[in-house]
């Protein structure tokens, strides 16, 4: 391993040695793939364009980051920066292995290419997975191994959503929204398990390793990402299946309403998010980690349900009619 980390941070010194003036452009780029900005990028597209591709994305987004934090917790990778801080242009904290950003640009970009469809829209997709994995390699942040796993795990993500969509979602709408909404909580429930259970198997880090120092601040960040993960994964499930059942918003109409109705949500949704990040303690983990869940449940209960009912009841969205109960045999 250690030869494979220095392979990468001579490429990574290379690439800022001879392309300095690069810096300001991979910087903006990879801000484009912080999770908030996805998220308020989706809510326009689930309240204001498209609320059937709002929805796959939203809930694909928030799977990605549950299955990218147990990753990266159970592989436990260094950070370029975390080896030689000299190649750390940009620093963040948690674990390196598999590249978070790449993996949801991965997912939601060529999820988007293959909704929209069109050569220029493909091309842009892919175009902008590669920027993204280059950005993130460029500012000091991932290894090229660590880009290189993002993108695989975010492809087997695309082809799961695409055997849901294509094969599984038009059964399971079927069903009472009681079962719907115990299969959503269930996969919550599975999430947590699966990454609980990672923990007892793998145990404590090895803290003989050069980069230790670092470890700390690491395992407490996938704590706290995992709770945001299943907070926000568990209020999306549920609200886009209550939503479904008792509002039908339509996404559509003019474009005053939408302008208004995108204003209203994303103010809320801040109040909601930002406010109790104030209030909310960080300290200690077994008070800041149940917070966390219920902070971004409301996050994502309101996003996904709340907002869309607030809309109806203003005027600013249209609904669906309910649909007819087939009685038939």
């Amino acid at each position: 391993m250690e030869n494979l980390y220095e392979t990468g941070l001579e490429f990574i010194r290379w690439l800022q040695g001879n392309y300095p003036q690069l810096e300001g452009f991979f910087l903006a780029i990879s801000n484009l793939g912080r999770e908030e900005f996805y998220l308020t990028v989706l809510l326009l597209i689930y309240w204001c364009i498209n609320k059937g591709a709002g929805r796959l994305l939203g809930y694909m987004l928030f799977t990605a980051m549950a299955v990218n934090t147990t990753l990266k917790h159970a592989f436990r990778g260094p950070r370029p920066f975390w080896i030689d801080p000299q190649v750390g242009i940009e620093e963040t904290g948690g674990y390196g292995v598999p590249s978070g950003h790449t993996q949801y640009a991965t997912t939601l970009y060529l999820l988007i290419a293959i909704i929209v469809s069109g050569f220029w829209v493909w091309l842009a997709a892919i175009i902008m997975v590669l920027l993204m994995a280059l950005s993130r390699i460029y500012l000091g942040a991932h290894f090229i191994h660590d880009v290189v796993g993002g993108f695989l795990v975010g492809l087997v993500l695309v082809v799961l959503a695409l055997i849901w969509e294509r094969r599984l979602s038009t059964r399971f709408n079927k069903r009472i929204l009681g079962q719907r909404l115990l299969a959503a909580t269930l996969v919550v429930i599975i999430f947590a398990a699966v990454y609980l259970l990672m923990l007892f198997l793998i145990g404590q880090p090895d803290m003989s390793v050069s980069w230790a120092a670092h470890i700390p601040e690491a395992e407490s960040a996938s704590n706290v990402e995992m709770a945001t993960a299943i907070g926000a994964l568990l209020g999306f499930s549920i609200g886009i299946l209550l939503e479904s059942s008792r509002v039908r918003f339509r996404a559509d109409g003019p474009l005053a309403k939408r302008v208004a109705r995108y204003l209203l949500g994303i103010i809320i949704t801040v109040i909601i998010w930002r406010g109790l990040g104030l209030i909310f303690p960080r300290d200690p983990l077994y008070i800041a980690i149940p917070l966390s869940i219920f902070r971004y449940f409301l996050v994502a209960i309101w996003a996904a349900y709340y907002a869309p009912w607030l809309f109806v009841r203003l005027g600013l969205a249209d609904t669906d009619p309910e649909p007819e109960m087939d009685l038939t045999m």
